[in-house]
């Protein structure tokens, strides 16, 4: 596992390691998460059902499952990138990205250069069966790093690493081949609740357990139609995502920085005003986010998202001329709007005490 483990930082990524595809004890867990609801609108949760706790179901042949870590915070930002990301949200004028989604899609970086790694694999030991996997199929990510020693599981429900904090994705390779497992780590988060907390919305319904339909991660990109009303004032400025239980972990003053120039922030995206990004017409959008995963919600969800943070910006007290910009750029784009944008402007203009 040695040579591996240097092919596998040679491609950008922190850790690597190997877990067994047992996961049967996981699955009445997973079971009692769908039959709860806990996954929203995603319906290819539930139709993948059981699938998600058995990986060799999901490619036959399946003797053991390398899984890989990626850190993705970009060198650029400093050691107060927490307190930054507090204040950005504080400023009724910004719109608020999460910060896994400001530079290139993760989901094309980490497939290319697992199969890189694969690819290595397999000139070193011969042919082997194959399948690599990021956050796109019906498998149970964060219980295999957490097996495999990636880290442990924290209360918000992600993969948590002393020396590294949260801010990374995970991906796997699904191999015909039996490798040497890697021990799991013990947990650390003790008698914190840091994560539970903070949440707006409250959706870390209990320790380890997380209601996907009250997350803001959840509404902004997944949700189809409109935003719960109950849920808009505390979306904040978000617009897409939301980093909230990360940032207050007290784990992530150790996340680190990614080598990969991939995970560099894309201007505006680290820096945007909410009307800035409402100017954006459909074809902007699509050229501004080529290569992003943004990309993935479309115009119509982009725009909804916008005028739930603007009306919530109107709550604020505002400067004058910042109000009547607001105010008048939501009211230009009313008479074409689509019936699901004409709700959320209706609802955004209603938000200023003013109006």
């Amino acid at each position: 596992m040695g040579e591996v483990r240097a092919w596998a930082h040679e491609f950008g990524f922190s850790q690597i390691g190997v877990a067994h595809v047992d996961l049967s004890d996981a699955e009445a867990g997973l079971q009692a998460w769908l039959d709860a609801g806990h996954h929203g609108e995603m319906h290819y949760m539930a139709a993948h059902g059981l699938k998600r706790a058995r990986p060799a179901e999901l490619v036959p042949g399946t003797l053991s499952i390398l899984t890989a870590r990626m850190d993705y915070l970009p060198e650029s930002v400093g050691p107060d990138w927490q307190d930054r990301e507090w204040a950005a949200m504080r400023d009724p004028s910004r719109a608020q990205v999460s910060l896994y989604a400001r530079g290139r899609d993760y989901h094309k970086v980490l497939r290319h250069r697992l199969q890189q790694l694969a690819d290595r694999i397999q000139a070193a030991i011969g042919p082997m069966g194959h399948r690599v996997f990021t956050d796109s199929a019906p498998v149970m990510e964060v219980e295999l790093a957490t097996r495999s020693g990636l880290g442990w599981r924290g209360k918000h429900t992600l993969t948590l690493h002393r020396d590294s904090g949260s801010m990374f994705f995970l991906g796997e390779i699904f191999l015909d081949v039996a490798l040497p497992l890697t021990e799991p780590v013990t947990a650390h988060c003790g008698q914190c609740s840091a994560c539970l907390d903070a949440c707006p919305t409250r959706a870390i319904v209990a320790p380890y357990r997380l209601d996907a339909r009250r997350c803001i991660s959840y509404l902004t990109i997944e949700q189809d139609g409109p935003i719960p009303v109950e849920f808009r004032e505390a979306m904040g400025n978000r617009i897409y995502g939301c980093d909230d239980c990360q940032l207050v972990c007290p784990w992530n003053k150790f996340a680190r920085r990614s080598p990969l120039p991939d995970f560099d922030w894309r201007e505006p995206l680290g820096n945007a005003s909410l009307l800035a990004l409402w100017a954006w017409d459909e074809p902007t959008f699509l050229r501004r986010t080529e290569g992003s995963a943004i990309r993935r919600i479309g115009h119509a969800r982009w725009r909804r998202n916008l005028a739930v943070a603007m009306g919530n910006a109107l709550r604020q007290d505002l400067a004058p001329a910042l109000r009547e910009d607001l105010r008048r750029a939501l009211t230009a784009v009313r008479p074409d709007a689509s019936a699901l944008l004409a709700e959320h402007i209706d609802w955004a203009l209603a938000q200023d005490p003013e109006g």
